[in-house]
């Protein structure tokens, strides 16, 4: 596994720390999971940008034309 190191300002590390405190979880898993988290948000957003001209370009603007497509 390997280490980054991360500096955070005082009152977000008191905030991670009361919070993991309460949870029960140990703040570097809690930073993992937050950043896997964030990275497929990331990668969402980036495949969804591309996606959407190309689909726009079909006609398909809402959710209920990508159902109506899909059946």
């Amino acid at each position: 596994m390997s280490k980054i190191i991360l500096e955070i300002d005082d009152d977000l590390k008191a905030t991670l720390d009361e919070f993991c405190n309460s949870a029960g979880e140990k703040p570097d898993e809690f930073i993992r999971e937050s950043l896997r988290r964030q990275l497929s948000l990331a990668r969402f957003d980036a495949l969804r940008a591309k996606a959407v001209p190309i689909a726009e370009a079909q006609g398909i603007k809402t959710d209920e034309d990508v159902f109506r497509v899909v059946s």
